[in-house]
């Protein structure tokens, strides 16, 4: 893993969208490009034009590198004392403040520290990296004001497909173990299942053991999205299922590529997760994030028939 190293402008700024989510009204970021390297994420066509690539001369839709802001938790510090009107933090956004490159410098903890310090500020925890649990002293100290969630894309026998399409997170073992070990010490929880892939966490009986384990581990609410199709991320993830051998689970990727079939996929998952969330958990509780663009008519019209949990985003 080559690691760029960047300075960034910002330190908590406003995030309207994740307001509109429902997930914060602020958002901290450590660097542009997380080390977890997921094939499937959808950062690079967000951040495609942020001057951090050119100057690392990188690819925004590449692997095999991250870029981080070591400097980070000194403008996290600087505005937690000076933002008036307080609220929730997300850490983070679009990289993961936990990933290798990050916890090398402990930005997770040290932002954590600048924001905890000041009173008024809530924070929400999203990573994929088990090395969160290093930091649950910090989290006792202050467990009224701090959400964490991990990044749960599939049941842990899919631990091997995971891997390839995750190669740095942690394992998803271990992060199931890092979210009971937080609801064991007694720490706020709430779920993240997110992205569930067609042929790898969508089908019913997937859905209901995750749903099942967030809600044992005590999950205040349960975020749900689909794959973001944008960008090359859904053809580099289907090519590498297929060069490891699995190639019903690529197949199943790649026919998602097409709008229609992508529309489908997203109806069907909003059912099953409904259904689930209704018989294991609290539908109340749901979150699912929906972006509508991309549904065709018909499935949009279904799915308002019964949008129950269904958190519509975008312009429209």
């Amino acid at each position: 893993m080559k690691v760029h190293q960047t300075r960034l402008s910002t330190g908590i700024t406003r995030t309207k969208e994740f307001e509109r989510k429902r997930l914060a009204s602020f958002a901290v970021n450590v660097g542009t490009k997380c080390g977890h390297d997921c094939l499937y994420c959808s950062t690079g066509a967000l951040l495609r034009m942020h001057r951090s690539f050119k100057e690392a001369g990188q690819n925004p839709f590449g692997h095999g590198y991250a870029i981080v802001d070591p400097e980070t938790p000194g403008r996290v510090a600087a505005d937690a004392q000076r933002i008036r009107h307080r609220g929730m933090v997300q850490i983070c956004t679009v990289v993961d403040a936990w990933a290798p490159e990050a916890h090398e410098y402990r930005l997770g903890r040290k932002c954590l520290e600048s924001i905890l310090a000041e009173s008024g500020w809530t924070v929400r925890i999203l990573t994929k990296n088990a090395a969160v649990a290093e930091d649950f002293d910090l989290l006792e100290k202050h467990r009224d004001r701090v959400l964490i969630g991990l990044s749960i894309t599939g049941t842990a026998d899919k631990g091997r497909i995971l891997g390839i399409i995750e190669p740095h997170a942690s394992p998803i073992e271990q992060r199931m173990a890092t979210l009971r070990e937080a609801r064991a010490r007694g720490l706020r929880t709430y779920g993240m299942l997110c992205p569930l892939l067609p042929g790898i966490a969508d089908a019913p009986e997937q859905i209901d053991e995750l749903v099942q384990l967030v809600a044992q581990c005590g999950a205040e609410e349960v975020f749900i999205e689909p794959i973001n199709p944008r960008g090359p991320a859904l053809r580099v993830t289907q090519e590498a299922l297929f060069t490891e051998g699995y190639t019903r689970e690529a197949a199943a990727i790649g026919q998602i590529r097409r709008r229609d079939q992508w529309s489908r996929y997203v109806l069907e998952l909003i059912r099953h997760v409904q259904t689930s969330m209704q018989r294991h958990s609290d539908l109340g509780k749901l979150r699912f994030l929906l972006y509508p663009t991309g549904l065709t008519p018909g499935d949009l019209s279904e799915i308002h028939q019964n949008d129950t949990g269904v958190i519509w985003l975008g312009k429209d």
